[in-house]
């Protein structure tokens, strides 16, 4: 014997969704989409960080480690 399900009511549709974000859920994809874009538009802003040559040896030295 099988028992039955019972579902709680659906309330009346208003016929709108009811779903509310909080604002930089829509801030921060919007402020990424224009900062590439911006360096699509000119990629001479995108210019390469100039470290230090110690600096940059530390990091080559620790993906080598990584990498085997």
């Amino acid at each position: 014997m099988s028992a039955r399900t019972h579902t709680p009511p659906h309330p009346a549709s208003t016929g709108r969704a009811d779903i509310r974000l909080p604002w930089w859920a829509l801030a921060l994809p919007a402020l990424a989409f224009v900062t590439l874009l911006m360096l699509i538009i000119n990629p001479s802003d995108a210019q390469a960080a100039t470290a230090q040559p110690g600096i940059t040896q530390l990091f080559e030295r620790i993906q080598q480690l990584i990498t085997r």
